[in-house]
């Protein structure tokens, strides 16, 4: 680890200081999490409903440590090859066709057949070298110079059987190609596994993980949120909106709006150069935040209440 690295995660409040600077609002919890990380030398699995700033704080660690994000996005049938490395089987069927040229040449000198195998034998190894290996993200994160920033994106997408590929990484920051052997990480990537708990993650991928559960945030952090993603919205407006999208949670609705949708509504009720809710402008925009037809149709009912509510909160 770099004498820079050292200096930016030295301390949480360091941590939490360096976030905000980039837009990140995080907590104690969350700089705590990824300060432990680095000084322990452990993953983080971030768990937390969906937009509430997971993949975020992959981002702004890469940002704020100027190394790069090398991200895997799983899904169901995520395999090895996808993940961790492949061959270049052109290239490796390219070399075969130049050795198939210059056989001749290259058994000249093998009187047997048993010398002649012996010759044929030493251009396998040469065939599943590393310069035929094509690096997937995982090996490109151990791989990595100056290091990165690894972000295993929604890890409860994918299957238990690509959980077994993850341990070993997770464990030793290192992989086992059959044919090469160990490749360690020059330097350990700083890991970050976001999951939606869409399905229990296995017991033996928790254990090598320190864990960090993010909710939706309270009010006053959403504003903050809010005020630093989208500086230009007066403050009585974001007092309101973030009121709004708080009532909006605590009703039954297929999918609760996200911070993400929260940060995008304030910048449409910007562009549409709104001072203070009204509820043509909120049934204009809602869509902004609610993403099924079902929830629109039930908010729609309560719109006149609920926006009374968001205005008699500033």
């Amino acid at each position: 680890m770099s004498a820079d690295w050292q200096d930016k995660l030295s301390d949480p409040t360091k941590i939490d200081e360096a976030f905000a600077e980039l837009g990140y609002i995080s907590n104690d919890r969350i700089a705590t999490a990824v300060f432990l990380a680095q000084q322990l030398t452990k993953p983080i699995l971030v768990e937390g409903p969906p937009g509430v700033g997971k993949t975020e704080l992959a981002i702004a660690t890469s940002e704020m440590l100027g190394i790069p994000l090398i991200r895997l996005q799983c899904y169901e049938g995520l395999d090895e090859a996808k993940a961790l490395y492949e061959w270049k089987y052109g290239k490796q069927l390219l070399y075969t066709q130049v050795l198939k040229e210059k056989l001749a040449d290259v058994m000249e000198d093998a009187r047997t057949l048993p010398a002649a195998m012996d010759k044929l034998h030493s251009f396998s190894d040469i065939f599943f070298s590393h310069q035929f290996l094509e690096p997937r993200p995982l090996l490109k994160a151990l791989e990595a110079e100056n290091g990165a920033v690894l972000l295993i994106d929604e890890i409860d997408k994918s299957d238990y059987e690509f959980e077994a590929y993850l341990l070993e990484i997770l464990s030793a920051y290192q992989i086992s190609v059959p044919e090469i052997g160990v490749v360690r990480a020059k330097i350990p990537p700083i890991v970050f596994l976001t999951s939606n708990n869409t399905r229990e993650m296995g017991d033996a991928l928790k254990r090598r993980c320190l864990h960090l559960y993010i909710p939706f945030p309270d009010e006053k952090t959403e504003r903050r949120i809010v005020e630093a993603r989208v500086p230009e919205v007066a403050e009585s407006l974001r007092k309101q909106i973030v009121s709004f999208v708080h009532g909006l949670r605590e009703e039954e609705l297929k999918k609760l709006p996200a911070i993400s949708e929260t940060i995008d509504w304030a910048r449409t009720l910007l562009l549409l150069n709104t001072s203070e809710l009204d509820v043509d402008t909120v049934r204009r925009t809602i869509n902004v935040l609610l993403k099924f037809q079902e929830d629109v149709e039930s908010t729609d009912r309560q719109l006149y209440k609920m926006v009374r509510d968001a205005k008699d909160a500033v």
